[in-house]
């Protein structure tokens, strides 16, 4: 199929095709006489599990990894294990992030009730915010 065809089944772009494939993520296409790039199934299957390995929040770095280990001749199991462990300890530590940010803003909030804007001292910029400081 041309490109154009495993953009559409594969629901990217052919740039994004292109990218993948200057990033060895993507095998090099055959070529046609006239020049036009010609995939197999097994380029619409390594894009879809690109896609797959994105929605699981994995960076092309990443997939580019799990390619390697596939490309070396193993399976990729425990390496993709691993990541999707460090993606998860990376989601807790955000969403405990997420608390103390929740926690500051409904400080913030319920100080900015108690403060008259008529008391904003100029050189603070915002007395809400310079409040929550102190």
């Amino acid at each position: 199929m041309q490109i154009r065809d495993l953009a559409i089944a594969s629901g990217v772009t052919a740039q994004t095709i292109r990218f993948y494939e200057r990033r060895g993520l993507l095998s090099r296409a055959a070529r046609d006489r006239n020049g036009y790039r010609q995939y197999d199934e097994a380029a619409l299957s390594r894009l879809k599990f690109i896609r797959s390995a994105q929605t699981a929040a994995l960076t092309l770095a990443e997939i580019g990894s799990i390619i390697t280990v596939r490309h070396a001749g193993h399976v990729p199991c425990d390496h993709v294990s691993t990541l999707l462990a460090t993606k998860l300890e990376d989601v807790h530590r955000r969403q405990e992030e997420l608390v103390l940010l929740e926690t500051e803003l409904h400080h913030l909030l319920s100080a900015s009730k108690d403060l008259n804007p008529a008391d904003c001292d100029v050189g603070s910029v915002c007395h809400i915010i310079a409040h929550g400081q102190s």
